[in-house]
């Protein structure tokens, strides 16, 4: 696989300090020519479960040889490993403390775990010369991302692991009476409530269209297609372009509406089922 040159930057950081234009100067440093997008800087600080969600939504949508990095890092300098997982279309650059939970087990059911390869960081010699205990994203992980943009091959990053940390994350489960349970795992920008159901749960559940969703005491009727399909101001049930079940408000903000914040318990029923 090929490089593209583009290096994607996904982290906790936020917006009002220097650490993600560092990275950037990092990385420019190195690779002059590589195109650097930003996915997200807003990821909730230390939530490994959000990251995870986050970095499996967009690798599909790159050209093959980009390279992920993805900092959310609770355990930034401890002996926690720093690895890259190279996968047939992309490479990841993280720590491995879970984050890249969702996009191992989806490499490993489309291509099998003999094309995805994981190689431990463990040859300083691309990294910056000094290494601080807190800051691990500015002098491993962007000079790290700068070589593989240019041709290094993840081999000589360090040595190959079999298997990466997997994080604890919650599946959905069935309730006494037959429902799904689930939790909110991410709140978009427009206040939507993402779920950990999917459109694959509900159909393995024999929960269709005509389905009530219970959040926070509020029952919402029926799986629309579009948040244009109920009025103005109404709460409405999903799938978004993530394929997971939302919870949303039309023209407003349905975490807000309801109270509703990540972990927050979702049941889904069948509309034959009073879920009152």
């Amino acid at each position: 696989m090929q490089p593209s040159g583009i290096i994607t930057l996904t982290t906790d950081f936020g917006l009002a300090d220097s650490y993600v234009g560092i990275m950037k100067g990092v990385i420019l440093g190195i690779a002059r020519n590589a195109t650097i997008v930003d996915i997200t800087h807003q990821i909730a600080p230390q939530d490994i479960h959000q990251a995870a969600y986050i970095v499996q939504t967009f690798g599909a949508f790159f050209p093959p040889g980009t390279v992920h990095v993805v900092v959310v890092d609770p355990g930034v300098g401890s002996k926690r490993r720093r690895i890259i997982l190279t996968t047939p279309v992309a490479t990841y650059v993280a720590p491995d403390n879970g984050v890249l939970t969702y996009v191992w087990r989806e490499a490993i059911a489309q291509w099998s775990a003999e094309k995805c390869v994981v190689h431990n960081l463990t040859e300083s010699r691309y990294w910056l010369p000094h290494v601080s205990s807190t800051f691990h994203g500015r002098d491993v992980f962007a000079p790290v991302a700068a070589h593989l943009a240019l041709g290094v091959p993840p081999a000589q990053f360090g040595e190959r692991c079999e298997e990466i940390v997997e994080a604890i994350l919650e599946q959905p489960s069935r309730g006494r009476h037959g429902e799904l349970v689930g939790r909110i795992i991410h709140i978009d920008h427009f206040g939507n409530c993402i779920t950990n159901i999917t459109l694959k749960h509900l159909k393995d559940a024999g929960i269709g269209e005509r389905m009530v969703a219970q959040l926070i005491g509020q029952r919402i009727d029926g799986l629309y297609r579009t948040y244009s399909d109920v009025p103005i101001g109404t709460l409405v049930a999903l799938i978004g372009s993530s394929d997971h079940l939302e919870i949303a408000v039309r023209n407003g903000n349905a975490a807000q509406t309801l109270g509703a914040g990540i972990g927050d318990t979702v049941r889904v029923f069948p509309f034959m089922h009073d879920a009152s």
